[in-house]
């Protein structure tokens, strides 16, 4: 189990800092999409802040799934990019529909495999401290 955790990790948190980082030096090239792909893509970026936010929260929580420090919280932080990934593939753009069904399996594994550290966000009910 060990051994799937660490391999979990090191690629979930390769692919979110690989990919945040083509986000701004662009060194490998994005694949052809169909227009309501694109034009969902180009409405993003054409806010001027969107896509560097998205971007850097994937670099930054990559690095911290990579390096194993705040796990939880980087798996949180992606959670919705993820969702968002999966989505995307599933009703625009089905071609990277396995990258995203892997990234989505990855993350559901670690979260798994730490679920004790999600104990407290996942009370119904909760009461503030003091």
């Amino acid at each position: 189990m060990k051994f799937a955790v660490i391999g979990a990790r090191v690629l979930l948190g390769l692919i979110f800092v690989v990919f945040g980082l083509n986000g701004f030096f662009h060194f490998i090239q994005p694949p052809e999409m169909n227009e309501a792909a694109g034009g969902l893509m180009g409405a993003l970026a054409g806010t001027g802040y969107f896509m560097i936010v998205v971007k850097l929260v994937e670099v930054i929580s990559g690095l911290m799934i990579l390096t194993g420090r705040f796990l939880p919280l980087g798996l949180i932080l992606l959670a919705p990019v993820s969702v968002h990934i999966l989505l995307f593939h599933i009703f625009l753009d089905p071609a990277g529909l396995g990258m995203a069904i892997f990234i989505i399996a990855m993350q559901l594994f670690l979260a798994w495999a730490y679920r004790d550290s999600f104990s407290g966000v996942l009370q119904a009910n909760p009461s503030p401290a003091g």
